[in-house]
């Protein structure tokens, strides 16, 4: 019997490594994708493309409306996106949003018998979010086994995040190891809606500074 994983698979470069991950780990991939109305919206309809293409057992995109939520440039979009490496925690991060996010995944997971949730983080070539942060997973993780008639029962809940110590150009090398297409991934803050990157952002500096650290020949075939 095929071991199943969640995937929050966000559309991204770092999601989309992690899909390719699970996959030749041998897991059947249940790919969850959070719409939370984010002014990157373009990144779901990626998600979408992937999923299909590493044939995801099941995908689900949840609606889940942040928009309340008026702190961050990601869901209040009279805030300005940065287009300066920031300092400090960036106006970009949502707050809770990967507890809100892994939740979700986590009573998937128990609704389908699953004992393995995958996620992107990373913190090293990141953004400065604490909800990236191994200690956060690990006390995720800690929590999910106390909080699920799964765990209590004995079937124990791991959080994977395989890229969490990586930086950008080994997630990046580990993805092409893989076979992964990033031309078909988005990493903006602010795509339009054809999935046209803005090149400024904190998230396009960070992968553009990733393949250029990766040495890739043709990056431009990457949508760098």
């Amino acid at each position: 019997m095929s071991k199943k994983a969640i995937i929050l698979l966000s559309g991204g470069l770092d999601s989309t490594t992690v899909l390719a991950i699970a996959k030749s780990q041998g897991y059947e991939c249940y790919a969850m994708t959070i719409n939370y109305q984010q002014r990157h919206s373009s990144e779901i309809e990626a998600a979408k493309k992937i999923a299909n293409l590493y044939s995801a057992k099941d995908f689900k995109i949840v609606d889940i409306n942040l928009s309340w939520l008026k702190s961050s440039a990601l869901t209040n979009k009279e805030i300005n996106i940065p287009e300066n490496a920031p300092t400090g925690i960036p106006v970009t991060y949502v707050p809770a949003r990967n507890t809100i996010m892994m939740t979700l995944a986590l009573a998937w997971a128990e609704t389908i018998n699953s004992q393995d949730i995958f996620i992107g983080v990373n913190s090293i070539d990141y953004s400065g979010y604490p909800d990236c942060r191994p200690e956060y997973i690990e006390s995720f993780q800690k929590m999910a086994n106390l909080a699920t008639k799964a765990a209590i029962e004995g079937n124990k809940i791991k959080i994977h995040a395989p890229l969490i110590k990586l930086t950008k150009a080994e997630i990046i090398h580990e993805g092409i190891k893989n076979k992964v297409d990033y031309a078909m991934t988005i990493s903006c803050y602010q795509a339009s809606e054809n999935g046209l990157a803005c090149g400024k952002c904190d998230s396009c500096r960070l992968r553009k500074d990733g393949f250029k650290s990766a040495n890739i020949k043709d990056p431009t075939k990457y949508k760098i």
